[in-house]
């Protein structure tokens, strides 16, 4: 009799078109052959592996669901298997394409005029420009609305100060789409990041994410010309729109790390011996490992339904919510008992457990944390903002 695939219960795999299943298998074989060797070093070191940068541009894996402008023009499910697939490896690679992608090139293709969407995107698409997103703030938090930066008009120009933190791509990056007060309200910017007064210092010290990029950004007195204003919007609708984007990506992202750890673990119980017996022969190990395989499978559906409600223009703000809050919660909840059942192996590099669930700390945290979702849905069943 056939077994079923360990990380697909339920064949989703099947759901797929031919060319989604192609996708998926072309990012995989990327992450199997190029990043999985680099990233437990990677981590250990808390550096970015930036010499893989050309390689996901030449795989179209930018901006890869935009339009135009040599983006790739795929639909959001294969949008939300490369995620998968890059967070397999590490989410600092997921937290690039993510930044780069969603939280940078959306908002210049959906809010930028023809000249800016122009001179951009195609060196984003290419690898050649990066990009960061200045949203959060020190003392904000998950309150965007409470931003202290602000940009003043000066003839042609806008004069921006203030500071951004906890910043992805921050110190690599060309450009920041960077979020400011303005007497008009809300407005995004294109900032060069070799305009005077700007500085980026990037945050060390971290136990998460350590394989990325993390900064802190800082305007002081930055002159900016209106050619660089995201014209095509103002209020909190601007950043929140592409917040959306990228928390998409991010209910599939985490699904990736899981089954790494799922996988990692399924082969050590298999081949580790205690008491005459396969660790995988208790019943307290295959509870667990079930269990595991449940939850990756509900994820798994979940998403793919988002995806295809994404395609059909019928994806809410709120259904984001819920399937962020779950996948990031599922791939959490595993990658601590699979870190677990490693045991002491299991607070080692040599494995990815760790590595995932350390990471997984900050995937659960930004871009709404898990409280912040928990009462988007709250409001959704009540009609009662209890934020």
């Amino acid at each position: 009799m056939a077994r079923l695939n360990p990380v697909d219960l339920f064949d989703v795999r099947s759901l797929l078109t031919d060319e989604e299943q192609m996708i998926q298998d072309v990012v995989a074989r990327f992450v199997d052959e190029r990043a999985l060797p680099l990233m437990g070093e990677a981590f250990d070191r808390g550096r970015f592996p930036s010499e893989l940068i050309p390689e996901i541009a030449e795989l179209g894996l930018l901006g890869s669901s935009l339009e135009g402008y040599g983006c790739a023009g795929l639909n959001a499910v294969s949008y939300g298997l490369i995620c998968q697939e890059l967070e397999r490896g590490d989410s600092g690679l997921r937290s690039f394409a993510s930044v780069q992608s969603s939280l940078c090139m959306y908002p210049i293709h959906a809010y930028g005029s023809e000249q800016q969407k122009q001179r951009w995107l195609p060196g984003m698409a290419a690898g050649e420009v990066i990009g960061c997103f200045g949203l959060t703030e020190a003392h904000g938090g998950s309150d965007p609305a409470a931003m202290k930066t602000h940009a003043k008009r000066d003839g042609d120009d806008w004069i921006i100060n203030g500071s951004k933190m906890w910043i992805t791509n921050g110190n690599i990056a060309d450009i920041a789409i960077v979020w400011a007060i303005t007497d008009n309200g809300i407005t995004g910017f294109v900032i060069e990041t070799d305009m005077a007064g700007f500085e980026a210092q990037e945050i060390h010290s971290k136990m998460s994410l350590r394989a990325s990029v993390t900064s802190g950004l800082f305007f002081d007195n930055v002159r900016v010309p209106d050619s660089n204003r995201l014209a095509g919007v103002t209020g909190l609708k601007g950043p929140l729109g592409c917040l959306t984007q990228a928390r998409y990506g991010i209910t599939w992202g985490p699904i990736g790390a899981a089954i790494a750890c799922l996988n990692e673990v399924l082969d050590y119980t298999a081949n580790r011996n205690l008491f005459g017996r396969p660790l995988a022969a208790n019943q307290a190990i295959q509870i667990r490992l079930a269990d595991m395989a449940r939850r990756i499978t509900g994820a798994q559906l979940l998403s793919l339904q988002l995806g295809r409600l994404k395609d059909s223009g019928k994806m809410m703000p709120q259904q984001v919510s819920v399937a962020k809050w779950n996948n990031a919660r599922m791939a959490l909840d595993i990658a601590r008992d699979c870190r677990d059942i490693l045991g002491g192996a299991g607070i080692t590099t040599e494995y990815a457990a760790i590595r995932h669930m350390l990471n997984l700390e900050s995937v659960i945290t930004y871009e709404g944390t898990e409280t912040v979702h928990q009462l988007v849905i709250g409001r959704e069943l009540t009609g009662i903002n209890a934020f």
